[in-house]
């Protein structure tokens, strides 16, 4: 009969008891879970939409099953439940009518996202200059479709404002926000109509002025812009054309700028380099009013071309 060596069982006895006795102090061991996600600015986080709230608001699940409530960055669209505040939209009369009709898109924006969002799977994008969660604690995120920019969409096809905000996609939004408001689409049909443009005899209209940039106006210049539109029939040689405050701040448009018609361009009041759509006024501070002000045009004569007071 084979000898048993009762020492080295005892050992491996109580080898076997130490790992139990340890494993029972810790618990079962459970998978590392992140259920509030807050990765670098542009980095993806891939999830599944299981609610659509409204036009600018989801509910959606992670790969690791845990939930979150996410709001679309940047933007804004009409309550549904509750009641609505028209000057919060451009141009939207404080009426009665004004607040029916910004309820009637808000379900439409609703309708609109649920059809493009709802159960499909989504990449969260975040921002660097935004902050991750609002102040009802919803993760802010460009939400993508594919390779498609929903929060943009929504904005384009006039269902949502462009909410002020700091993010880096701001001036792409406010330029689509303002081709909506020109094409009365959404929400800015729900506008009185004498506000959507004031075009002059040339043909050069106003079609929006944001006065008032996000944050403090001085510090951020490109935030504060006008876009002009030409709705005539005739190419217009703006070259050497001036546009002018009610204090006396001039801009002068570069040599051989053109206008033609259809085209649009927009007058930020910061830096940056100019082209066909985009021109800077250059200042060091803010130009318009954000409580009113008059936006002049005089062509190189001296002739005025525009007058819009808002």
């Amino acid at each position: 009969m084979a000898r048993i060596d009762r020492p080295a069982m005892r050992r491996a006895l109580l080898v076997v008891l130490a790992v139990v006795f340890l494993a029972g102090c810790a618990g079962p061991v459970a998978e590392s879970v992140d259920t509030t996600p807050n990765p670098a600015a542009g980095a993806n986080v891939t999830a599944t939409v299981t609610d659509v709230v409204d036009g600018d608001t989801i509910e959606i699940q992670y790969v690791n099953g845990t939930t979150d409530t996410v709001r679309l960055l940047g933007i804004d669209t009409p309550e549904v439940h509750v009641e609505n505040t028209p000057e919060e939209y451009e141009g939207v009369p404080d009426t009665e009518a004004g607040a029916t009709c910004l309820r009637e898109v808000g379900g439409d924006a609703s309708e609109y996202a649920r059809s493009q969002l709802a159960a499909e799977q989504v990449r969260l994008v975040f921002d660097k200059r935004s902050d991750r969660r609002g102040s009802y604690g919803r993760l802010l995120a460009y939400v993508y479709l594919a390779d498609r920019n929903v929060n943009y969409q929504l904005v384009a096809e006039g269902y949502a404002r462009v909410y002020d905000s700091e993010f880096v996609q701001s001036d792409r939004f406010y330029a689509a926000e303002s081709a909506a408001q020109s094409d009365g689409a959404g929400v800015w049909s729900c506008r009185d109509p004498g506000t959507t443009a004031h075009e002059s005899a040339n043909g050069l209209a106003v079609v929006e002025i944001h006065a008032d940039a996000a944050g403090n106006d001085n510090e951020n210049l490109t935030g504060e812009y006008l876009i002009f539109e030409n709705q005539g029939n005739e190419t217009l040689e703006m070259g050497g054309w001036t546009v002018e405050d009610e204090a006396g701040h001039r801009f002068v448009v570069p040599d051989e700028f053109a206008l033609d018609p259809g085209d649009r361009v927009i007058v930020y009041t910061g830096h940056g380099t100019d082209s066909e759509r985009a021109l800077y006024w250059g200042a060091e501070q803010a130009i318009w009013n954000n409580g009113g002000d008059t936006v002049f045009v005089y062509d190189a004569g001296r002739n005025r071309r525009l007058e819009r007071s808002y």
